[in-house]
Order: C-alpha cells, then structure tokens, then sequence
C-alpha cells in the first residue's frame, strides 16, 4: 500500500468495525448450522461457538465484514474473539485453533481487498481479534483459596503464540488485544507477540483495548486507566483504548485520562449503551453518534468503532461523524 496505517492515522480519525456477535445473532443460526457437514457428529453442543462460524457458514461471515466495510469502517476485527485453545476447550476444539485463526484472517483480508481496490484511496484493513480468554492469570476463581489460579501465564503466553501466527499467516494487518479485563493476561499476549515480531522479524501494528467493568472505573483486576496504560507502556502499540462493558458516556473521562498520557493512539469502540433487563442494546445510531460526538470534539480519539450491540447501521452514523474532525495529535513523551 501507498500509505500504512500509523502514517494515515496522522490524517484522519479511523474507523473501527461493529459487533460481530450482534450480527451473528441475526441469522439464528441453529445448532446444525454451527456444525455444518464437517462437525455434524461432535461429541459436543456447538451453538454459541462464533468462531468456528468462520468454517461451517464461511459465506455469512464474509457477509458482515462487506457490510462493516459499505457503512465505512477502514478496519475489520477477524471473527477470533476466542480463537485460543483455552477458550476452545469449552466445545473439545483445542486442535482446531490454527484453522479457525487462519480462515477467519484470510475470508476479513480477502473482503479488505476487494474494497480496497474498488477505492484505492480508502484502504481497508483487517485487525486480528485477540480476546482475553474465559480465565484470569491475577485472580482466583475459588473464593475460598485466593492463592489458586486457574491458568498460569505461561498457559496464556503459549496460547496467544499459536493464535498470533495463525493470524499473521491469514494475512491480518494489526494485531488487537481487546477488552482486556486482566493486564496480567494482556502481557501475555504482548509477550507473545514480541516474541513471534522477533523470531520472524517482522514489525506488525498493535492495537490494545482494556474495558472498564463498572462505574468505580477499574478493569476487573483493579486498574485505572492510567495504571492500565504505565503497565503496558514498554510495548510499542499503534493505540491503546477501551471497549465494551460500557457504552459512550461512561467511557469518556477514562479516554482523557489515555488522550492526556498516551504516546500512542487512542482508540475506542463501546457498546451501543447498557444492556437492558433482557441482556439486549437499546442505543439507536443516532444516539451513540451523539455520544461519541463528545470523544471528537474533546480531540480524545484515533480510531473510533462499536461493540456489543453495534451493527452497521450504527458504523455508518459513527463514519459519517468521524469525516468532519481531526484525529488526536499524538504526543511523543513516554507516559
């Protein structure tokens, strides 16, 4: 390309796709569907396993990554949110985690491509989703033993490894570390990453995305925002941001704290507000482009995008916003 993403970071404010899990959820997809013809005797439920949509309805997944692209997002997230043998182990699928990374790069690259070279001068990129897994290295599961882990950090950092691959072999541009909930597990990503950058000598971008589980405005394992971002300072990163757990307004006073210290991008993709009693997002696209307005208007943000809840609908409301502001200026003192 002309141009890699830091350098038209510095020209505009990027924008990050929605919820894969939202528009999944759109096509009811039954247990049979999740199997396909490949799976259809696993030993186990399948229903609910996102990423390995990526091999039984390929077409449906391709689908969401064209319409995030058409509403105009510059980036796609790969549909690997748990695209790690500890999270695989739920459904018995540790061995299949390679594949999974893999196709679910290649089928996002292949649509940013295609939209790429329909219009050359708004590249299209893919991120490589790396999620938090369903355990925490910091905390115990067992309140009655608080010395007890469930997974050790170097579980984590061996996982993430095998994940990272696959998602460079793909083909993805980025590397996202998202809604990180545990630092502990975050530098264990990151420590696997520097690890596959050094050993295949390669220098990929890195986003990181921390999310703020309530209103005392901590992760889960107790960090600030600022902690969160002097913990993994050392790392160089595209952008560090947050994501989930709350939508826009909550957000804000923890993306200064990142826009006032950060010598990176800033990033951020909430939720389309709160869920409400049934677990679903109420937050039309008009109403959390006029939250997010705030982020732009403060000069808060480089990339900007949406989580649980989002669809394409409310990408494009947050595009069309984006046009008319200019990204952060990143400042260059280390935190």
């Amino acid at each position: 390309m002309e141009k890699n993403i830091s350098e038209i970071l510095k020209e505009r404010i990027l924008v990050l796709d929605g919820a894969m899990g939202t528009m999944i959820q759109r096509h009811k997809f039954t247990e049979e569907d999740y199997r396909g013809e490949r799976f259809k005797d696993w030993g186990q439920p399948l229903q609910g396993n996102n990423d390995l949509l990526s091999l039984t309805q390929p077409e449906a997944i391709k689908e969401i990554h064209s319409l995030y692209f058409e509403a105009g997002a510059d980036i796609a997230e790969t549909n690997t949110f748990s695209g790690t043998t500890i999270a695989m182990e739920d459904y018995g699928m540790q061995d299949l985690v390679y594949e999974l990374n893999y196709e679910s790069a290649k089928i996002a690259k292949e649509v940013a491509n295609a939209f790429t070279k329909a219009n050359p001068d708004k590249p299209r990129f893919v991120a490589g989703s790396i999620g938090p897994t369903n355990r925490t290295a910091s905390m115990s599961p067992d309140v009655n033993d608080p010395g007890y882990r469930a997974v050790t950090f170097d579980d984590l950092r061996i996982a993430y490894k095998q994940q990272t691959e696959a998602l460079i072999d793909g083909g993805v541009d980025i590397l996202l570390v998202e809604t990180v909930f545990d630092t502990l597990n975050a530098k264990a990503a990151l420590f696997a990453i520097e690890e596959v950058k050094e050993e295949r000598g390669l220098d990929i971008p890195i986003m990181v995305s921390g999310t703020i589980t309530d209103a005392s405005g901590r992760t889960l394992s107790g960090q600030t925002a600022e902690a969160f971002l002097v913990s993994i300072s050392h790392i160089p990163m595209l952008t560090i941001g947050f994501n989930c757990a709350l939508g826009a307004n909550q957000l804000t006073p923890h993306l200064e704290v990142l826009a006032k210290k950060a010598p990176f991008g800033v990033s951020a993709h909430p939720n389309a507000g709160l869920p409400n009693a049934f677990g679903e997002y109420d937050e039309s696209p008009q109403q959390m482009a006029e939250q997010i307005k705030e982020f732009l208007e403060k000069n808060l943000i480089n990339i900007i995008g949406g989580c649980c809840g989002t669809t394409p609908e409310h990408i494009k409301a947050i595009a069309d916003l984006a046009k008319v502001y200019k990204p952060r200026c990143v400042i260059t003192e280390a935190v």
